[in-house]
C-alpha cells in the first residue's frame, strides 16, 4: 500500500481575512512509504472562497520537492500539484517536474494522485513513472 503522512503543517493566510475569501500559503513536510520511501517538503498556495463554502471543485497549486527513493532507486524529484478539498477529504492529480530528478531517478517523468479524508492520519498516493 502506498501512503503517505503529514509530519509538519504550517499556514498563514497571504490576503483576506479568515471566514472570508482569502488566499494562505502553507508548508508542510511529509514521510511516504510504498513505492516511494522518503521524506518531502510541500509549498502550496491555497484559496478559500469563504464561511460555509464546501471546496466545490477549486483546485490549489503546489510544488513538492521528494527525496528517498522509488522503487529502490535514490534521489530526489519534485512534483507539481493541483489539489482540491472539501468536507468529504482531500484530492490531488500530480506530475514529475520535467528535469528535476537527481541520482538514480535523474530522468523520471510520470504522475500521480493523493486521496485521503480530513483527520486521517495516513493519505494514499498512486505514481507511475518512467526513467
Amino acid at each position: 500500500m502506498n501512503t503517505f503522512a503529514m509530519k509538519n503543517w504550517e499556514e498563514s493566510v497571504v490576503s483576506g481575512t479568515e471566514g472570508a475569501p482569502r488566499v494562505a500559503y502553507a508548508h508542510a513536510t511529509l514521510a511516504y512509504s510504498g513505492l516511494i520511501e522518503g521524506e518531502s517538503v510541500l509549498d502550496y498556495l491555497l484559496y478559500y472562497a469563504g464561511e460555509g463554502y464546501d471546496g466545490g471543485d477549486t483546485t490549489s497549486p503546489g510544488l513538492e520537492r521528494i527525496e528517498g527513493s522509488v522503487d529502490g532507486r535514490k534521489g530526489s524529484f519534485v512534483i507539481k500539484h493541483d489539489t482540491g478539498f472539501d468536507t468529504q477529504g482531500i484530492r490531488s492529480a500530480f506530475t514529475v517536474v520535467e528535469g528535476s530528478g537527481t541520482g538514480e531517478l535523474a530522468g523520471i517523468t510520470g504522475s500521480g494522485t493523493t486521496t485521503g479524508a480530513l483527520g486521517e492520519p495516513t493519505m494514499s498516493y498512486t505514481l507511475e513513472y518512467a526513467l
